[in-house]
């Protein structure tokens, strides 16, 4: 038998090998444990919960036509950009009566129609910023009996809709009244003697067609209130007739007309 010391020898050396193991054993085990867990579908999935899937959008339905509309009137209106300035020249006719709302001698009825049509004229000059306009506009109606002409501030909402522009303007400005024929009065009264003046109050809508980015054609349907008044020409000037002697004292007059014209129209 071999004696202790030889068997110490023998085991001692095969007892360090085991625990060396055994350590390095169990500081891997504590490493694995100590390290984060990768994620993964089974982490998300912890207690029977599932992440939805993505949904798949369905690119072969067709636009809805609220949608073709849409896309069409950003085809139509693509390339005309903004808009800051813009002109207009129109004519059509105008029908117009000067004593609508009060009659106070502003005309002799015996010698001027008080209730006329006539071919009207005019133009306008603006700015534009994004729908809304702000310009002056000036008219010329041209009657049988007489001429009015209007100088009008005017301030304008468009509603664009691609190549066609729906629009509503409201102005007021100054009127004025006059150019009659005095030859049946007598020599002595002249067409100044008979003239009236006073304010234009004026509501209209209209609409562009834009025919190109610059140019457009178009129609305008307009209302006016007219406020005139003239002075007597005094009983020096009035010959001793009975049509004329309206005109020795003062008049006034509320007066309606309603307008149609055709417009042409640049914008820059």
């Amino acid at each position: 038998m071999l004696g202790s010391d030889a068997m110490c020898s023998r085991v001692f050396p095969f007892a360090a090998l085991c625990a060396f193991g055994a350590l390095s054993f169990t500081s891997k085990a504590r490493a694995a444990d100590s390290a984060p867990a990768p994620a993964s579908s089974s982490t998300l999935e912890s207690g029977g919960l599932k992440p939805p899937s993505a949904i798949p959008s369905d690119t072969s339905a067709p636009p809805s036509p609220v949608e073709q509309k849409l896309d069409q009137a950003d085809k139509d209106d693509s390339g005309r950009g903004l808009e800051f300035v813009w002109l207009n020249v129109e004519a059509g006719a105008e029908t117009l009566g000067l004593e609508t709302f009060k009659a106070n001698h502003l005309v002799d009825s015996s010698f001027v129609h008080s209730k006329q049509t006539g071919f009207v004229y005019g133009g306008g000059l603006g700015v534009r910023l994004l729908v809304f306009t702000l310009g002056a506009r000036v008219r010329v109606g041209n009657f049988s009996d007489y001429r009015l002409w209007t100088l009008d501030l005017e301030g304008g909402m468009h509603v664009p809709l691609g190549r066609i522009e729906p629009y509503f303007t409201f102005g007021g400005g100054y009127a004025s009244l006059g150019s009659f024929d005095t030859t049946a009065l007598g020599a002595s009264l002249k067409s100044a003697d008979l003239a009236a003046k006073g304010l234009n109050l004026r509501g209209s809508f209209g609409l562009d067609v834009y025919l190109t980015d610059t140019f457009s054609v178009g129609a305008n349907l307009a209302g006016d209130v007219l406020f005139l008044s003239r002075s007597g020409a005094g009983a020096a000037a009035i010959p001793q007739t009975s049509s004329a002697a309206v005109y020795a004292k003062d008049g006034s007059g509320i007066g309606m007309g309603g307008t149609l014209t055709a417009v042409l129209g640049l914008h820059f």
